[in-house]
């Protein structure tokens, strides 16, 4: 398969000088880099140290304060999340070490069917989409992980391991998050988790190579997540963007943290007390980039609507019941292209 014209971003930078015509946005549409502001620590920066102790009740205020406040950027940065440097350090460096790997090597992972469990592909949806983004990907679903580890790549040697270990502690977080979210809400700690069935966990290794011309492309461009949370786990290198008041907010990464956002699932369950934020992708001329968002949302048998406890006559349901199979289906149809998929669902 690693013959002819290269199937990856990152084979194709290789060998060009310049940004190709594919992935060159509309003049109205491009990133316009010089009009982004910097974050200025305008993310709280929750530290999760005493989650489980007499702090609790502080913590979890605190969450759904950064949730649910519109006038500043809407995400969370967490600390002390339980999760080992050592954890963090080994996934980032096997995950750099699989994009280095030979053409032929990484190909063996190569898929652009969007129902495989287990891919690699480039952009967002090469079957549907008109205009590419600079972005090479490793999709893994991984709970239960056991049904999932002997689909991922064997090589790096250390990958499934090092992968598998931070997974489990991804979850743990999630979790974690999850029970803390329903409390913010005045539901039961364990509503959310119920509500979510089996539950589903997946992750993308994404690969952003340096770009020639980075104002005239994305990384990804502006959407937001159809799961319920996303942990962020990124490199040294700045790319993420957020939207806040119509203004583009770039958020600098801090070692060993983690950004965390709020998905579409949670903005129904919470009847829109909480809302999921636009964000994007941008790319750098200089340096590649590496981010891992753990995307943690219910199975898909799981039915999702407003928590019913938070729904009266001043706060009516705003969106209907729907199987996250079905929202999910619409994601991936309309790709990119629908910001959020929200709208189809509302009562």
């Amino acid at each position: 398969m690693a013959t002819g014209k290269p199937v990856l971003l990152s084979d194709l930078v290789s060998i060009a000088s310049y940004v190709p015509s594919n992935y060159i946005r509309p003049v109205s549409a491009r990133p316009k880099l010089s009009e982004v502001l910097s974050s200025d620590g305008s993310i709280p920066l929750i530290d999760l140290q005493g989650l489980e102790g007499p702090h609790r009740s502080s913590i979890v205020g605190e969450i759904g304060q950064a949730c649910q406040t519109h006038d500043i950027v809407n995400y969370i940065m967490v600390k002390n999340h339980g999760i080992p440097n050592k954890v963090i350090d080994g996934t980032l460096r096997v995950s750099k070490e699989f994009f280095h790997l030979t053409e032929r090597e990484r190909l063996k992972n190569y898929s652009d069917d969007p129902t495989k469990t287990t891919r690699l592909s480039t952009s967002f949806n090469v079957r549907t989409e008109t205009v590419s983004s600079w972005r090479d990907f490793l999709r893994l679903h991984c709970y239960p992980l056991e049904d999932f580890i002997h689909e991922w790549p064997s090589n790096p040697p250390s990958f499934r391991h090092d992968v598998a270990e931070y997974c489990r502690n991804a979850r743990e977080l999630s979790l974690r998050l999850l029970e803390a979210i329903s409390e913010s809400l005045c539901l039961e700690t364990d509503y959310i988790s119920k509500a979510f069935s089996k539950h589903g966990q997946h992750m993308a290794v994404n690969y952003y190579p340096p770009c020639p011309q980075p104002e005239l492309t994305y990384g990804l461009p502006a959407h937001a997540d159809p799961n319920a949370i996303t942990i962020l786990l990124q490199d040294d290198v700045p790319g993420l963007q957020v939207l806040q008041n119509d203004k583009w907010i770039a958020i600098n990464p801090i070692p060993y943290t983690f950004i965390v956002n709020i998905g579409d699932q949670i903005q129904v369950i919470s009847n829109d007390r909480y809302r999921s934020v636009l964000h994007r992708a941008v790319v750098d001329r200089d340096k590649e980039r590496i981010s891992i968002p753990t995307f943690y949302c219910p199975s898909h048998d799981a039915f999702i609507g407003p928590a019913p406890s938070l729904i009266d006559d001043d706060h009516p349901a705003l969106y209907r019941n729907f199987a996250y199979s079905e929202y999910y289906q619409k994601f991936w149809n309309h790709g990119l292209a629908t910001e959020t998929c929200l709208g189809m669902f509302k009562n």
